[in-house]
């Protein structure tokens, strides 16, 4: 999902940081669970009861797709993993076991202006940085399939991104594979990008023949780099 799906709040690259996120974690829970809560989340920010926040968490095996999603680019019928329609910006991804997923809820409206998909980028490639691997952000070609997310170097994806903001207020966010089945990825078209092979920590971890990152260190790089105590 690209910047220009979102609702500007103004010029400039990236938001400012002065107020701190409030780190949230939680164990595997259910898509559609997460998906309620994360309405009651929104509610709450907007009318100012709680604070911004990062909430960590897992799912079970899920596929799920934005409303603008290409039929063709859906797994068939028959896919053993639910299916579920969303209310985000981007193409269809899997969500389960092994992956990281990030939702945040942020006032941009109290941040100040900037480009909220780019920093949400930045700080993922320095989470990814500070475990031992490198990674960046690409720019999308104009007219071209968007590539916001997390890539390595010779353009696997990492790290995919989709958010929602109404009212000035963030929903939904990212997925980090972590040591995710990379399998899954090929029952459908990721991201709307046909020719794009998804990776994760695990795989170049295995690749340059280093341990991989356990989820708790990965959670914790997450959230240093978006400042969430």
């Amino acid at each position: 999902m690209g910047a220009r799906e979102l609702e500007r709040v103004g010029p400039g690259e990236v938001p400012y940081l002065e107020r701190n996120l409030e780190r949230i974690d939680l164990g595997e829970v259910p898509y559609l669970d997460a998906m309620e809560a994360m309405r009651g989340w929104v509610e709450q920010r907007r009318a100012g009861a709680i604070g911004d926040r990062l909430v960590l968490l897992t799912h079970p095996p899920v596929i799920t797709y934005g409303t603008r999603t290409p039929a063709n680019e859906l797994p068939h019928a028959d896919s053993p993993i639910p299916l579920v329609e969303v209310d985000r910006g981007g193409q269809a991804t899997y969500h389960g076991p092994g992956q990281l997923v990030g939702y945040l809820v942020l006032n941009l409206r109290e941040r100040g202006p900037g480009d909220i998909v780019r920093w949400v980028e930045n700080a993922l490639v320095d989470a990814v940085g500070s475990l031992g691997f490198e990674s960046l952000r690409r720019d999308t070609p104009s007219g071209a399939q968007s590539l916001v997310g997390v890539w390595t170097p010779r353009h696997d994806k990492l790290v995919s991104i989709g958010m929602r903001i109404r009212g000035g207020v963030t929903s939904h966010g990212f997925a980090l594979n972590v040591a995710s089945d990379l399998d899954e990825f090929t029952r459908f078209t990721a991201c709307g990008l046909p020719d794009v092979a998804m990776t994760s920590l695990a795989e170049l971890a295995a690749e340059r023949g280093v341990a991989a990152p356990g989820e708790a260190a990965v959670r914790d790089a997450v959230a240093r780099a978006f400042g969430a105590a």
